[in-house]
């Protein structure tokens, strides 16, 4: 798809030798969902999300979460006006195409909670009167690391409806070499050129839609989500909604790779990154020090894949 390495290469500008993390990006926002990007502070999360913003020709918005960040920033309120004498609704940061939140495990629960309806149902909930969102609608979230000062756990919940979590981690030697000569002189970000407009990407998420997935296909998609419910190595299983995500994602691969159906490498592609923030590692894995996506690669080595 020569419109999706498009956007691609314009990222590219920006963010230096993390392909694989700019590629399941594109392909999540193509799915129409949302993106959690876990790291530590300065690794570039917030520049990419803007990077995506301006090669989309999104509309953008964005708040840094703080203990005392209200929910009403984030979905807005109403006020009286004096001039008509009616309560008039204000807008919130979230009515955008992309939202960054970032530093959102820095913020309240239940600030947290604020963007729960807006990431599953594209909607807003103020004063009893449910407003909808632009389209399309993705919410790009970054959290720093468990544990770092100020920080609090997200709740399963807003948790589960990311479709992807990525991890930037730092460059490396010959990426950051080029990071520092890009931004010499000047801010890369000021050369990312819009390369699609708003409707033609609605026009990509419509096509992903219609990708086919065959009864095979979907019989392995939860055959890979019930091995981690039944996994000794897993204490919590991925959800049904997980098994939608792996389902979208696979159909935005498919897409991307040039067909309308999907195959089991489109699946494998994005696995471990649509289900790593929804299991919950047993006490014998922790113990071992294994990794989730250790534990889930070999999820995918062992369950067999059907012929296609």
């Amino acid at each position: 798809m020569n419109e999706f390495k498009a956007v691609l290469n314009e990222v590219r500008k920006v963010i230096n030798g993390k392909d694989r993390e700019i590629i399941i990006t594109m392909l999540a926002l193509l799915a129409n969902g949302n993106i959690l990007i876990e790291d530590i502070p300065g690794v570039g999360k917030t520049t990419m999300a803007l990077a995506f913003s301006k090669a989309l020709g999104l509309k953008y918005g964005r708040i840094q979460f703080t203990p005392d960040t209200l929910p009403s920033d984030i979905t807005g309120f109403s006020s009286f006006s004096k001039e008509s004498g009616k309560m008039q609704f204000n807008k919130g940061a979230i009515f955008c195409n992309l939202f960054l939140a970032d530093e959102l495990n820095r913020t309240s629960s239940r600030t947290q909670a604020a963007l729960l309806e807006a990431m599953e149902e594209r909607q807003v909930t103020v004063d009893g009167k449910s407003y909808p969102l632009e389209k399309p609608f993705s919410v790009i979230a970054t959290q720093n690391p468990v544990g770092a000062s100020g920080t609090q756990l997200l709740p399963d919940s807003q948790t589960d409806r990311f479709t992807v979590r990525i991890s930037m981690g730092y460059p490396n030697f010959e990426a950051e070499c080029q990071m520092l000569i890009n931004r010499s002189n000047q801010n890369p970000l000021d050369n990312v050129k819009q390369v699609l407009t708003i409707s033609e990407l609605v026009a990509m998420q419509n096509k992903v839609k219609e990708v086919f997935v065959s009864e095979d296909i979907a019989k392995y998609i939860i055959m890979l989500v019930t091995a981690t419910r039944q996994s000794n190595l897993i204490s919590r299983g991925a959800s049904p909604r997980a098994s939608l995500s792996i389902k979208d994602m696979a159909k935005a691969a498919a897409f991307a790779d040039g067909r309308d159906y999907v195959v089991p490498r489109d699946i494998q592609n994005i696995f471990v990154n649509t289900l790593s923030h929804r299991v919950i590692l047993s006490g014998e894995a922790t113990a071992k020090k294994i990794s989730v996506s250790r534990v889930l690669n070999e999820i995918l080595k062992t369950t067999r894949q059907p012929k296609i």
